[in-house]
């Protein structure tokens, strides 16, 4: 199965270059006609939203609605999809960072957890657990 990395989804979803979205969607256009999903790992997911968010000014909302869409793509399948909607629901109920969702879910998934964090905000998520220093 074809895999692909963050800067064919960016061209994808953002559409600033015309020739690459054109080489990309001729591409998700090739592998679905041969019944082919294309393959998208967790940490082409995280860099894509840190791209979006950073580079062009993505809205939280409107990364949560970039995410939910690639995620329920059927041309597309996830490594540990099943934790990524986990760390995408956590992302838009909470305040830490999608990152951190990304973290806490894929250690829940593993079965490890508490997940240790000197991070206030990442302590927040169900899962994780500030780390600080005994008075």
């Amino acid at each position: 199965m074809p895999a692909l990395d963050t800067n064919v989804l960016v061209r994808y979803v953002v559409r600033d270059d015309a020739a690459q979205l054109a080489v990309a969607r001729e591409l998700i256009r090739r592998c679905v006609g041969r019944e082919q999903t294309l393959f998208v790992t967790a940490t082409v997911l995280l860099e894509l939203e840190w791209v979006l968010r950073s580079a062009y000014g993505f809205a939280k909302d409107q990364v949560i609605h970039v995410v939910a869409a690639l995620l329920s793509a059927a041309e597309l399948r996830f490594e540990s999809e099943q934790a990524l909607e986990v760390a995408l629901q956590l992302y838009r109920e909470g305040v830490a960072g999608f990152a951190d969702c990304i973290h806490v879910a894929l250690a829940a998934d593993a079965g490890e957890q508490p997940m240790w964090t000197f991070d206030r905000r990442a302590a927040r998520v169900p899962g994780a657990r500030l780390l600080s220093r005994r008075p």
